[in-house]
């Protein structure tokens, strides 16, 4: 089985990203159609966090390690982040917050996109390379930890609160898929270090990563109908 994942990313790496910008592309010409409501385009926002993240792991197998790979790369950490934490307002809204709460959620969400873009500019990179991909990761011998341990928080802390909103989404809304967005993504993320293959978790989770995108349209297609 790790023989067929290693061989299949040169391939998989540019497949998951035109698909995660073809949900792009479908969110945004959502909130074209209908601009007043905003839930298509804060979720927009985290899936162009998402297209990044693949659309750099992608270029990794054609361009070699350098200065050009390295500097795009660290905006894959800088956008997550950044752009994260938005599950939050997309949470608040599956809630049925009111205005109030809403801006409450809001200057929160703010403080910790603050404190996450501070968090991706600390990451110090290096190149690693799994089969025909080269990519640059955090280096943990030199990234400071507190900027590991937010990036680490922001990895999964988002993604258990959404699974958990998404269950009173489900049950309030009739709408399941923040919840499948949420539990799809965790089950990913999980399964490179249950499986053994911690080296290849960056890829076993962008799986997650796309069924994040998947639900996430799916959502707001039914909310903004």
């Amino acid at each position: 089985m790790r023989d067929v994942l290693i061989g299949s990313m040169p391939v998989m790496l540019w497949v998951l990203t035109v698909l995660n910008g073809l949900f792009l592309g479908l969110l945004l010409s959502m909130y074209r159609k209908n601009p007043e409501k905003k839930l298509s385009l804060i979720m927009a926002l985290v899936v162009f966090g998402l297209f990044y993240d693949s659309l750099m792991l992608a270029l990794g197998t054609v361009l070699p390690a350098g200065g050009l790979l390295k500097s795009l790369s660290l905006f894959r950490f800088v956008f997550h982040c950044a752009l994260i934490p938005l599950t939050f307002v997309i949470c608040a809204d599956a809630l049925g917050f009111g205005a109030k709460a809403k801006k409450v959620v809001w200057i929160l969400t703010g403080i910790v996109i603050v404190i996450g873009i501070a968090a991706g500019f600390a990451t110090v990179l290096s190149p690693a390379q799994v089969g025909n991909v080269v990519r640059y990761a955090s280096d943990k011998t030199l990234t400071p930890g507190w900027s590991e341990g937010i990036q680490n928080g922001l990895s999964y802390g988002p993604v258990v609160i959404m699974m958990i909103c998404g269950i009173i989404a489900w049950v309030k809304r009739k709408n399941p898929h923040l919840f499948l967005a949420g539990l799809l993504m965790f089950v990913f993320a999980a399964l490179g270090p249950a499986t053994g293959n911690f080296d290849l978790i960056f890829y076993i989770s962008m799986f997650g990563e796309l069924f994040m995108t998947l639900f996430f349209w799916l959502y707001a297609k039914k909310e903004e109908k």
